[in-house]
């Protein structure tokens, strides 16, 4: 293994430690696979496949658990897009999305910040956290 490939495999094992969670080999992994292409929106599905390709040796199950783990732990964030689909995005910054129908394929808008006006007020003693946008695309229809 070389010395750059090393380093990476160090700041991910401690990525999950900084994050109160267990590095286990399984999570570890997958946190490799996760943030070693920068940002990225991944379903569990997709996390999966990716992992039996790189011959992780993982279960769909344990993929759901670990990105919920990761998650809770702020190194994801969740967005829910097409009914029961979720996808995991590795940005965790306040931003929206652009949802293209048909292919699946969620990526973020770069466009600038993005307004939202007359919000309702939220019930007695909470707060709202943030807004996810999603804006839905498709081909143009001659």
């Amino acid at each position: 293994m070389d010395h750059k490939v090393r380093k990476e495999a160090v700041a991910i094992d401690m990525r999950v430690r900084d994050a109160g969670l267990r590095p286990t080999r399984q999570r570890v992994a997958l946190a490799e696979l996760l943030f070693a292409k920068g940002d990225r929106h991944l379903s569990a599905e997709e996390l999966h496949e990716e992992a039996i390709a790189a011959g992780v040796p993982v279960s769909l199950a344990t993929v759901y658990n670990s990105l919920h783990q990761f998650t809770d732990a702020g190194l994801l964030r969740i967005l829910a897009v097409e009914g029961a689909r979720t996808y995991f995005d590795t940005n965790t910054s306040d931003h929206h999305h652009f949802f293209v129908e048909g292919e699946n394929r969620v990526f973020d808008i770069e466009t600038g910040p993005v307004s939202v006006t007359n919000l309702p007020e939220p019930p007695e003693g909470m707060e709202i956290a943030n807004v996810d946008i999603v804006v839905r695309l498709r081909p143009k229809r001659s």
